[in-house]
């Protein structure tokens, strides 16, 4: 899946956007928008966060010590690249 587009903001906005959530209102005094609601199947989610807590522990479990060092070279060589 590819991942969305965060559109750059400036240094001010974000530190604004942090005021705003810290004092629960807009700088002119108005109020912030409700959030949008969860709109996601809450049995959907459930069984989502299941299979995640199960998986990495049975793929670990299937995988030789040899593989599994191979791969965290992988990982340790993408994060410095990063």
């Amino acid at each position: 899946m590819p991942k969305k587009a965060i559109p750059k903001r400036d240094f001010m906005e974000v530190a604004r956007s942090v005021v705003e959530h810290a004092i629960g209102e807009r700088m002119d005094g108005n109020p912030l928008p409700d959030p949008p609601k969860d709109e996601r199947n809450p049995h959907a989610v459930a069984l989502g966060s299941i299979g995640g807590k199960k998986g990495g522990n049975a793929r670990a479990k299937k995988l030789s010590p040899r593989q599994r060092k191979t791969i965290a070279k992988k990982a340790a060589k993408a994060r410095w690249r990063a």
